[in-house]
């Protein structure tokens, strides 16, 4: 069934969306900015026939099967309830909300009118993660124990950072861990199961911004497994594109080790054996291996097919209590046990 998608937002990274709707086989038939100019020069780039600058114009006009807000947390809610009032599956750019309370009250709309509602959270669609996954779950690893990434953008040096793609950056209060972490937050629990506690500790090294840029958190799962996130935007790390993997991962098991490199290629060493690679079926293409047309396709497959959903806005509040327990442990200079953790929180 050729569904058709109405995207709200224009700025840079609705371009991913809309070449990921388009390659998942999904019409988009109106693209929606506050800034009408940057909406139709967007629209002409990509074949779409109508542009809007009132989002609830939008909705009203063309009831579309499917909304995607690609807005900052901010601007997100009134055009979510908007879509939702109307019983249309939504989908939600991360971060999510202005806050946990925002999140909470949007799920709890949706879910009060019975409305597919999904959080635009990609990175455990790369191609390289699903692999992981299959193999986990195929037992090639035999008992999976720990799991590394250690992130390094290389894109938050100077006065500068951030102001070619994303200038809002510099201003978020959070930065590496609400915007970025967030992603291995979830593909973390995506691989090693639930979150138990956290540890973390957090460092501002570039003076020109106003939020962390740098972290090194643990997470603790089920069965003695565990996880370590090494992260900083000024550094770099080897690849053709520091941006295609965003830095480097270790997957362990008691029978060896997969390595994710900088060009998104695997490599496994085998317990005392030599390393080599490990094909798997993937792309460098689009951001992070074709992630957004992943997850657009995987919602796609769900309205149609009523396949099983990844990241629903109730399965997401997790990743936002763990982020909120990740801070909690930075400013209280604690571990967090996630069972005992009330979040407090604040906007942002």
């Amino acid at each position: 069934m050729n569904r058709r998608i109405a995207v709200v937002g224009a700025g840079y990274f609705a371009q991913f969306h809309l070449q990921g709707w388009q390659a998942a086989g999904a019409t988009v038939v109106a693209l929606c900015d506050t800034d009408i100019d940057k909406a139709r020069a967007m629209a002409e780039r990509f074949g779409i026939a109508e542009v809007f600058s009132d989002a609830t114009a939008m909705i009203e006009a063309l009831s579309p099967d499917v909304v995607d807000v690609v807005l900052p947390p901010s601007a997100q809610a009134p055009v979510v309830r908007a879509a939702l009032a109307k019983g249309i599956a939504t989908v939600c750019q991360k971060p999510f909300g202005i806050d946990l309370a925002e999140a909470e009250a949007l799920t709890a709309e949706a879910e009060h009118r019975n409305t597919p509602f999904v959080i635009h959270e990609n990175f455990r669609f790369s191609p390289w993660f699903r692999e992981c996954k299959r193999l986990i779950d195929a037992g090639h690893f035999g008992r999976v124990h720990g799991i590394t990434f250690r992130l390094r953008t290389g894109d938050g040096q100077g006065p500068n950072a951030y102001l070619d793609r994303q200038p809002y950056f510099q201003q978020m209060p959070r930065l590496l861990v609400r915007e970025t972490g967030v992603h291995y937050v979830d593909t973390f629990r995506f691989l090693m199961g639930d979150v138990l506690a956290v540890t973390a500790h957090l460092r501002q090294l570039n003076p020109h911004i106003k939020g962390e840029d740098a972290a090194l958190v643990i997470f603790e799962f089920a069965e003695q497994r565990q996880g370590l996130f090494d992260g900083n935007r000024l550094n770099d790390h080897p690849a053709d594109n520091p941006r295609t993997t965003m830095g480097e991962m270790w997957l362990e098991g008691e029978r060896g080790v997969m390595r994710l490199d900088g060009n998104a290629l695997l490599w496994w060493k085998p317990h005392q054996g030599a390393e080599t690679r490990h094909a798997y079926e993937g792309t460098t293409e689009g951001p992070f291996g074709g992630a957004c047309t992943a997850l657009q396709a995987h919602v796609l497959a769900h309205l149609n097919s009523g396949s099983p959903l990844e990241n629903s806005a109730r399965d997401y509040l997790e990743i936002l209590r763990i982020q909120e327990a990740i801070y909690h442990s930075h400013a209280s200079g604690r571990r967090v046990l996630l069972a005992d953790f009330q979040p407090q929180d604040p906007a942002n």
